[in-house]
């Protein structure tokens, strides 16, 4: 049997340690490469980091599968561990030295998140959760707000993959924005999905987000008691790109 509490703190201490690799980072002799459009973007740090969380995880649970966004041959199974990992989340902001960036690890037991670490090395600030045990921030307790969309904050992402999607999301957005207080785009879905979490903002959605991107969050922000689903109000599935929609429990 897994103590998730003691393997949520040696993974804490790892995805710290990963940030020195972002606040280090030397701009002017940066690698960045395209993968599968020009907003798609991947620099050296991207790699060097997935590398040492591949190989700092397995130390922590040999059994476990890895499933990275910059490359891995494992497969989701029905039963059994495995990582998603998102070394940078929010790599054009990086790039662009936005300061608002995030290392995401999550830990599936099957089809389900029992573990979730996001940190923004920036702020210092590492989010974390375990299944049925509440969601944290350096170590303090955290929880949704309580305020109605009239006075939300709204966060979204672009889907910048896919610009396809972008007319439909300035149509949601639209409708948002006349409802709630105001609206953000950070350029993070994992820190965006903390956001929520630790009640700064109270409703997040995009069109298209990715395993990585949300699985370490989404835990986060539903054991902070806020919902976590599609658009449409289905089940989150991590076998492949999907919608999201993360909100407190009054709106």
């Amino acid at each position: 049997m897994i103590d998730l509490t003691d393997l949520i703190n040696e993974i804490s201490l790892l995805v710290k340690e990963c940030g020195k690799v972002i606040l280090n980072a030397d701009r002017e002799k940066m690698a960045i490469d395209i993968k599968s459009g020009v907003a798609d973007l991947v620099t050296e740090y991207d790699k060097n980091i997935q590398e040492k969380l591949q190989l700092g995880l397995k130390k922590l649970l040999p059994e476990a599968k890895f499933i990275g966004e910059e490359g891995s041959n494992d497969k989701l199974t029905d039963d059994g561990y495995a990582f998603i990992v998102d070394p940078i989340d929010g790599t054009t902001n990086f790039i662009k030295d936005y300061h608002h960036s995030a290392i995401s690890v999550a830990l599936l037991k099957g089809k389900q998140v029992v573990a979730g670490v996001v940190y923004n090395p920036y702020l210092d600030e590492m989010f974390y959760a375990t299944k049925g045990q509440g969601a944290f921030c350096n170590g303090k307790k955290i929880g949704v707000s309580s305020q109605p969309l009239s006075n939300a904050i709204v966060l979204f992402g672009s889907s910048p993959y896919d610009k396809n999607l972008f007319q439909k999301t300035i149509e949601i957005l639209t409708e948002y924005f006349y409802k709630a207080l105001d609206i953000r785009r950070s350029g993070s879905a994992a820190l965006d999905l903390c956001s929520v979490a630790c009640g700064r903002a109270e409703l997040y959605f995009e069109l298209q987000t990715s395993p990585w991107d949300f699985a370490a969050g989404k835990l986060i922000v539903e054991e902070a008691g806020g919902v976590v689903t599609t658009l449409d109000g289905a089940p989150l599935s991590f076998e492949g790109k999907s919608s999201i929609l993360a909100k407190n429990n009054v709106i």
